[in-house]
C-alpha cells in the first residue's frame, strides 16, 4: 500500500496522506513517496492548485516511533536521507506556482504541523488539534517548521509552541495565525475543495510568482525586494493569461485565466 496518492481532475491535484490505519506516521517510506509526488505534482501543467488532506482518525501522528527506534548507530543517518526526501518535497509545493491549500480534520502531530504551515491556505476542522511534539523525544522541528512556523505566527509564539510542546485547538491555531480558517468538520473538505477550484481557476503563473514574492520578502532589503517584483511583474506580462486579461478588463469582461 503507498503511503502518498496525487489524484489530478479539472485543475486539481489532490495529494492524499493513505495510510490512516497507521495514523499516517512519517518515516523513509512516507518522506520517499512525498517528494515523489511533489516532484510530479510542481511539473504535471494540468495542475493549477494543489489540496493536502489524509485519510483515517488522525491527519498525522508524525514521526514512526518504531522506526526510529530500531537501531541506534543507524538513526542520524537515517533521519538525513528521510528529511532530504521530506525537505524536498517541501521546497518544491513552496516553490510550485500552484497553490498549496491544506484540509486537516484531526490531529496534526510534528511534521504535519509544519506542513499546515507551508501551505498557502490551511483549512482546519473544528475537531483538530496541532501538536508540537518535536521536544518529547528530543527532537528539533524539522519539515520547514523552523522556517515556516515564525513567518504564520511569529517567533514568539513559535518559541512556545515547539520548545513547551504545546497542542493547540482549531480555535487556538487559528487566533494565533497558523491555520487560515476553521469549519463544521462536515464541510472541511466541500470549503476545501471549493478554495482549490477557486484558486485553480486563477492566473498561474502569477500565483506561483506571488508565492515566491512572498517567501523572499522576510530574507531581503527593500532594494532586492523591489527589483523582484519588477522582475516577475514582467515575467507575467509575457503570459497569455495576463495579456488576455488586460483585454477582458478594458472591455469590462470578467477575465478568463488558462494557466497559460
Amino acid at each position: 500500500m503507498s503511503a502518498v496518492e496525487l489524484h489530478v481532475a479539472d485543475g486539481v491535484g489532490e495529494i492524499v496522506l493513505t495510510q490512516g490505519a497507521r495514523g499516517n506516521p512519517f518515516d523513509d517510506v512516507f518522506c520517499r513517496e512525498l517528494c515523489n509526488v511533489a516532484n510530479r505534482a510542481s511539473e504535471d501543467r494540468r495542475i493549477r492548485a494543489i489540496l493536502i488532506r489524509a485519510e483515517g482518525r488522525y491527519f498525522s501522528v508524525g514521526a514512526d516511533l518504531k522506526w526510529l527506534g530500531r537501531d541506534r548507530e543507524a538513526l542520524p543517518l537515517l533521519l538525513k536521507q528521510a528529511t532530504a526526501d521530506l525537505h524536498m518535497a517541501v521546497v518544491r509545493l513552496a516553490r510550485a506556482d500552484a497553490p498549496v491549500v491544506i484540509a486537516v480534520h484531526a490531529l496534526a502531530t510534528g511534521g504535519s504541523v509544519a506542513l499546515a504551515a507551508m501551505a498557502d491556505f490551511a483549512i482546519a476542522g473544528r475537531s483538530a488539534s496541532f501538536y508540537a511534539a518535536y521536544n518529547r523525544i528530543g527532537f528539533v522541528s524539522d519539515g520547514s517548521g523552523s522556517y515556516f512556523l515564525p513567518r504564520r505566527i511569529g517567533v514568539r509564539a513559535s518559541t512556545d509552541f515547539l520548545m513547551r510542546n504545546r497542542t493547540w485547538t482549531a480555535e487556538e491555531a487559528l487566533a494565533k495565525g497558523l491555520v487560515s480558517e476553521v469549519v463544521e468538520d462536515a464541510a472541511l473538505l466541500p470549503v476545501a475543495r471549493a478554495l482549490t477550484g477557486e484558486l485553480a481557476a486563477g492566473p498561474t503563473a502569477t500565483l506561483g510568482e506571488t508565492k515566491r514574492l512572498l517567501l523572499n520578502s522576510l530574507n531581503t532589503s527593500i532594494e532586492t525586494q523591489l527589483e523582484l517584483e519588477a522582475q516577475a511583474i514582467a515575467r507575467c506580462a509575457r503570459t497569455e493569461d495576463c495579456w488576455n486579461a488586460i483585454q477582458s478588463v478594458s472591455r469590462r469582461e470578467d477575465p478568463v485565466f488558462k494557466g497559460e
